[in-house]
């Protein structure tokens, strides 16, 4: 007989051991900040902020559809308005610290894995000048940190999300959602980073969500380990719960048992997709049996085709 549980919570991690996994993310990460992924956050979202900078005499050829048409009537003649791109864009990032987030089957748990997709999103943004901020979440906010630039600004916001203590209680997205209204005055992206089990009979945090997007760029992302959408076969497993104090016997010899597994992952996954389309959200998953870069890469090349952008 098997016992799964969750691995040793990275909150009670030492401080070398802590400050050990802290480098080895800044080295993975700073590896894989590579032209790709450099150059998909460029195309994606630096070209999103812009900010008007004059007028100007119509030239054959201009975009129709920038002409003034206001300053056209007084003058007489077809003026267009000009434009430069913010240099500066502000991101923040949304973290779920909640202790379903320290289990993991395979190399990483869900925790870590959130932390390296964290780090890459923060210096790629470091690369363009942009400011990254941060804030943690679990049954209640938690620890927030203003918008900074600097490569130890990064590091700091890493090692605070390996080192932050796991809530007893369930994951409140809709609580840290509904601060950030309040809090985020400034137009930013905003990544909401979870696994987002804490949802699956909630919708309440799907409205605040929404609210948030129309004032933000809003991008969800997915934390998921592989066991908890495909049961293995391993015969008579115990299993507890992070947030329960009993153990239950599991047959995952049963096909019955590993089918009905599965049904219940896929339809967490579609309820929580069709709330994310029904807040007008983009989002993409991180599986923590593959490559934990593949999936943000992939969002910033569909995201870039489907405005446009090369």
């Amino acid at each position: 007989m098997q016992r799964i549980s969750s691995k040793k919570k990275t909150s009670s991690l030492l401080a070398p051991e802590l400050l050990a996994r802290v480098k080895k993310i800044h080295i993975r990460t700073h590896r894989l900040v590579s032209t790709a992924l450099s150059g998909g956050y460029r195309s994606t979202f630096r070209g999103q902020g812009i900010e008007f900078e004059e007028v100007r005499p119509y030239i054959p050829g201009d975009d129709v559809r920038k002409i003034d048409w206001n300053v056209t009537a007084r003058t007489g003649e077809p003026f267009v308005k000009t434009y430069n791109e913010e240099r500066q864009l502000t991101i923040h990032l949304l973290v779920d610290t909640g202790l379903p987030m320290d289990f993991g089957s395979q190399r990483w748990t869900k925790r870590e894995a959130a932390a390296q997709l964290a780090a890459l999103v923060a210096f790629v943004a470091m690369q363009h000048q942009d400011r990254v901020g941060l804030t943690l979440f679990g049954d209640e906010p938690g620890l927030h940190l203003g918008p900074k630039k600097g490569s130890q600004h990064v590091l700091r916001l890493v090692r605070e999300m390996l080192a932050a203590p796991g809530s007893l209680r369930a994951s409140d997205v809709g609580a840290v959602l509904r601060t950030q209204e309040r809090t985020l005055h400034a137009r930013s992206l905003v990544f909401l980073i979870s696994d987002f089990l804490s949802t699956e009979f909630d919708d309440a945090w799907v409205e605040p969500l929404a609210r948030l997007a129309r004032r933000h760029d809003v991008i969800a992302a997915r934390i998921v380990d592989p066991f908890e959408e495909q049961l293995p076969r391993a015969g008579i497993v115990r299993m507890q719960g992070l947030l329960e104090s009993e153990l239950r016997e599991v047959d995952t010899s049963s096909a019955a048992v590993r089918d009905a597994w599965a049904e219940r992952a896929r339809k967490r996954r579609e309820r929580l997709q069709a709330s994310l389309v029904r807040a007008c959200v983009d989002h993409f998953e991180v599986d923590l049996g593959g490559d934990l870069a593949e999936p943000l890469v992939g969002f910033f090349k569909r995201r870039a085709a489907r405005h446009g952008r090369r």
